[in-house]
């Protein structure tokens, strides 16, 4: 059995329809890649899975149990947490105060702590008394995952991490992934660098209008597939 799957997923804003029947499997210990150019349908996906958009009970489970119509609240003590586009840092709080707002709501045992953070991510033990906004766009993103992890999540959630960010910060965000895996947590990352996830993921989902395209593991494709994929036309 799968850790999360989406069975026929729909998503709409109103009467606009932005997902059609979308299904993916995420396994224990596995890093899936979410790709495909703007407005494919991948933050929906990510606001489906995570509660924010809510659907059919039977369309979403974790853990075999159905969570499609529960509330984002409802969601996160059962061990999905959620890395946000754009961080979302509380401004009035600091590096410290916005890393232990990710233990709200699931009081757990598990291997991430403050200690644990700062162990992943050195800078931020040298800025925790900083307000969060006050770090460099890479830093932010830092304790948007350190948040994120402190809920000590079964599945964590990337959406769009190193949107904006110089490709040496990338590079330091990623080698967190092993780690992130390691502590036994799986993830679904999104990714609009096709080279970037093609690294990091165990398979990648290829999406396109609300649809999925290509799916396999990333030895599995030509070039030509992923451009037919994410285009919907050959290169």
């Amino acid at each position: 059995m799968s850790l999360l799957t989406t069975t026929g997923l729909t998503a709409h804003y109103g009467d606009f329809q932005a997902l059609f029947g979308v299904d993916i499997a995420l396994n224990e210990g596995e890093t899936i890649a979410i790709i495909g150019a703007n407005g494919a349908g991948k933050t929906t996906l990510m606001r489906s899975i995570s509660g924010v958009l809510q659907n059919g009970p039977e369309m979403i489970t974790l853990s075999g149990q159905p969570i499609g119509g529960l509330s984002a609240d409802q969601i996160l003590p059962l061990g999905l947490a959620m890395v946000p586009e754009g961080r979302r840092l509380f401004p009035s709080l600091s590096v410290e105060e916005n890393l232990l707002i990710g233990t709200y709501g699931r009081k757990v045992d598990g291997y991430w702590s403050l200690e644990a953070i700062y162990d992943l991510f050195p800078i931020l033990a040298e800025r925790r008394n900083n307000p969060g906004t006050a770090l460099s766009g890479g830093q932010q993103q830092m304790v948007a995952i350190g948040r994120a992890l402190m809920s000590n999540p079964k599945v964590l959630l990337c959406d769009e991490i190193s949107l904006g960010l110089a490709p040496v910060v990338i590079k330091d965000i990623y080698a967190a992934v092993p780690k992130i895996q390691a502590s036994g947590a799986s993830l679904i990352v999104v990714e609009q660098d096709i080279g970037q996830a093609m690294k990091v993921a165990d398979r990648v989902y290829c999406m396109m209008e609300g649809r999925v395209t290509l799916e396999g593991t990333p030895d599995s494709f030509s070039r030509n597939d992923i451009h037919a994929a994410y285009f919907g036309v050959s290169a």
